[in-house]
């Protein structure tokens, strides 16, 4: 009799279900359409190809969405993801960003695909037709670095105590807010990182990120953690040594959960060449060009690009004795 009862209340669920659903279309909204004012040309065929078949449908104003991305509420989480990923980056308003900031999107794409972050796994999933094969991504890496990266650089004979020196008496400051600061060379070393650019990252933190990586706590980072980076061209010396050579730009990443609500509690501001040159124009643009990419590793790392290594010794050999008595 009970399984009776419930093989009849199948029907009635399966009409709760429809039912529901044609309820929530009455919430749904469209996304909503902009002008194409630039579209981006001057590109390889095989590059533009790639990027609409896989990039367009979230990263402009020429979705071509399916039926099932229309109907609420997966319509919500897509509309979603494409006011965020137009944030980052718009194909169609392409002609808004300098040479530089082209450049720059164009590395960011790239290491993006290549740690398989972008498609979004979520939107492969539904959307398999957008995800590279490896011959594509290679496609991408060799346009990537054809670009030319050599505006707004120190000469190659200057090294880090030289950069230093020079950038320590300019100030400038971010459209955010966040002034460039040259204190940073007294914070603790925290990690290194490469790019396909050929860069080399030094990567410091001050005392309240230190404290947070000896103590693994930093889900969430506490307010007041400070990470910089400074980014330098790579040089080869005779012995074969890779040591930093011309500075290309310092990064800022600042906690502050009550000014930067907006942005998971983080403020980012970058300065570039020898001038110091604020990225953006607008506080928004500071903001939002650099959380969208940084909210895929919320989990992992609290937001960071680089893990910071363990550096509480004490608590290493602890972990190795009790392995060792194991």
């Amino acid at each position: 009799m009970k399984l009776l009862k419930r093989i009849q209340l199948i029907p009635t669920i399966f009409i709760c279900i429809v039912v529901g659903l044609i309820a929530l279309q009455f919430f749904n909204r469209t996304i909503k359409q902009k002008a194409v004012t630039g579209h981006i040309r001057n590109v390889p065929k095989q590059v533009q190809l790639i990027l609409e078949r896989s990039c367009f449908n979230c990263h402009s104003n020429e979705q071509r969405l399916s039926f099932f991305d229309k109907i609420a509420p997966v319509s919500w989480i897509v509309n979603r993801d494409i006011d965020r990923a137009r944030e980052v980056m718009n194909f169609s308003e392409w002609d808004k960003l300098s040479d530089a900031e082209q450049k720059g999107k164009f590395y960011a794409i790239y290491n993006m695909v290549n740690a398989g972050k972008m498609p979004l796994p979520s939107y492969a999933l539904t959307h398999p037709d957008s995800k590279l094969s490896a011959v594509e991504v290679a496609t991408i890496k060799q346009y990537t670095l054809s670009l030319s990266a050599k505006d707004g650089l120190l000469p190659a004979h200057q090294g880090i105590a030289n950069v230093l020196e020079t950038t320590a008496a300019l100030a400038p400051v971010s459209p955010n807010g966040i002034p460039y600061n040259a204190d940073f060379k007294n914070w603790k070393v925290i990690g290194m990182s490469t790019l396909i650019d050929n860069t080399l990252r030094v990567i410091y933190g001050n005392d309240i990120a230190v404290r947070a990586i000896e103590e693994e706590n930093f889900h969430p980072w506490p307010n007041g953690s400070a990470v910089a980076k400074a980014v330098f061209k790579q040089t080869r010396k005779a012995n074969g040594d890779i040591v930093p050579g011309d500075f290309v730009n310092m990064q800022y990443m600042v906690k502050d959960g009550k000014t930067y609500k907006e942005t998971e509690g983080w403020g980012f501001a970058k300065f570039n060449g020898q001038d110091l040159k604020p990225t953006g124009k607008t506080a928004l643009f500071a903001q939002q060009s650099c959380i969208s990419c940084h909210r895929q590793l919320a989990e992992s790392t609290g937001y960071l690009f680089n893990v910071p290594p363990k550096v509480n010794s004490k608590r290493m050999i602890q972990q190795y004795l009790k392995t060792v008595q194991k």
